[in-house]
């Protein structure tokens, strides 16, 4: 546990809990909107969750050579946790969109 001050444990704690609520808040919102595109971004944030977890259980045990595989696990929650973000980014693009395929928007003046 040395391998981080204290100040840095606190900054990489708190995180992790402000991304646990944050993904609370947006599944909630989704269920009071009954959007499901706000859920799937909540569910689109847990692979950089277990990201952030992996960091800070490899920093706990002071980087032990024994656990890079988490360093590995890391950087692939990571990856994932990009895509599945960008993923349920444009899920909630196309749920705001009002116009159907082919449709031509509304003129505001008309």
């Amino acid at each position: 546990m040395h391998a981080l001050s204290i100040p840095t444990w606190i900054i990489h704690i708190s995180s992790v809990i402000e991304w646990i609520a944050a993904i609370w808040l947006i599944w909630t919102y989704g269920e009071l909107t009954k959007n499901l595109a706000w859920r799937m971004l909540s569910l689109g944030m847990l692979p950089a969750l277990v990201s952030a977890m992996c960091a800070c259980t490899w920093h706990y045990f002071d980087n032990a050579k024994s656990l890079e595989w988490l360093v590995t696990l890391q950087a692939t929650m990571t990856v994932i946790g990009n895509f599945t973000l960008w993923a349920a980014a444009v899920w909630i693009w196309r749920s705001t969109t009002t116009t159907a395929v082919g449709e031509q928007p509304s003129n505001p003046s008309d």
